[in-house]
């Protein structure tokens, strides 16, 4: 399996990572903004080309699929011009910031059939896998999730801390996380979402600070609660709230409610979330089969984040 990984920042690096560990996968070209960071990036990985152009790298015969880690807004396209380069597609969440670019990737995929994934994470992560497997079995039932997105992110900088030349964006980013994993751990349709914003940045343009309540035809809920200005622990905190016992997972970590660790370490054969996904996507691509966190299966996400966008600037 032959990979092309474009966008060689901080979540680049995590994917290059995690595919060192697979077996029979090699990486063959670095696409990155910069090409001094390409060429860098693909010396230290074994990759034989680096570019600043991705139709470069889609032009390849060594290329089987792409891995785009590249700015939120160059997803859509990107991926429909991998697809058409008869590329199978892997793209870091989010898939598209607007529900109409969304439905333009599924039209594609459908068209050429290939594989494309969308990075939602928390579908990996060992700590939801354990709480998806007890549902599934029925041994838990979610009654409310309860779930704090926050970062200290008042200039364009990313997870370490680096500058970037693009702006990220509470909805379409980081709720994009939360209202997948919520409908994909219950296993049904938000039907009800609201959402109100804070001030508008002036430098950045976005909304600092954001709160979206969601609830499914059964009357599962959940609060999410969004921030760029929070000073203190960052990332994202999912409490659940079950008919059987309560639990917080961390990433790749899980307490139950009162903070007891639950060992996670064989839920699947790595306990790095990133690793499973790019597995997953080798996996898939290998089997000829649809794979968890497609297009498909994420698509309605993408609904929900249109209704609350459409929400939102009605209130300005």
């Amino acid at each position: 399996m032959r990979i092309a990984l474009a966008g060689a920042g901080a979540f680049g690096i995590k994917h290059l990572d995690g595919l060192r560990n697979i077996d029979g996968v090699s990486i063959t070209s670095i696409v990155s903004r910069r090409l001094e960071q390409a060429q860098e990036v693909a010396e230290k990985y074994g990759a034989p080309h680096a570019t600043t152009e991705l139709d470069e790298a889609l032009a390849r015969d060594d290329v089987d699929a792409v891995i785009l880690c590249t700015p939120t807004q160059l997803h859509a396209s990107q991926s429909i011009a991998a697809m058409r380069a008869g590329k199978h597609v892997q793209v870091e969440i989010p898939l598209a910031d607007s529900w109409s670019d969304a439905l333009a990737v599924q039209r594609v995929q459908q068209e050429t059939g290939l594989v494309a994934m969308v990075g939602h994470t928390r579908r990996f992560n060992p700590s939801h896998q354990w709480i998806h497997r007890r549902i599934v079995d029925g041994e838990l039932a979610i009654q409310q999730m309860d779930v704090q997105t926050y970062f200290f992110r008042r200039t364009n900088m990313n997870a370490l801390g680096q500058p970037r030349s693009w702006t990220d964006h509470l909805l379409w980013h980081h709720a994009a996380h939360t209202v997948d994993l919520f409908q994909y751990q219950t296993g049904e349709r938000v039907t009800i979402a609201n959402a109100v914003q804070g001030p508008i940045h002036p430098d950045l343009g976005i909304a600092m600070d954001m709160s979206i309540q969601l609830r499914t035809e059964t009357g599962r809920i959940c609060t999410l609660s969004l921030s760029f200005n929070n000073d203190g622990p960052l990332g994202t905190f999912f409490r659940y709230i079950c008919d059987n016992g309560t639990y917080i997972a961390r990433y790749d970590d899980l307490v139950d409610g009162k903070e007891v660790p639950i060992d996670v370490s064989d839920v699947d054969v790595s306990t790095n979330g990133i690793e499973l996904q790019d597995r997953e996507f080798v996996a898939a691509i290998r089997e000829g089969r649809e794979p968890n966190s497609s297009v498909a299966q994420v698509l309605d996400c993408y609904r929900v984040l249109g209704e609350l966008e459409q929400q939102l600037a009605a209130q300005t």
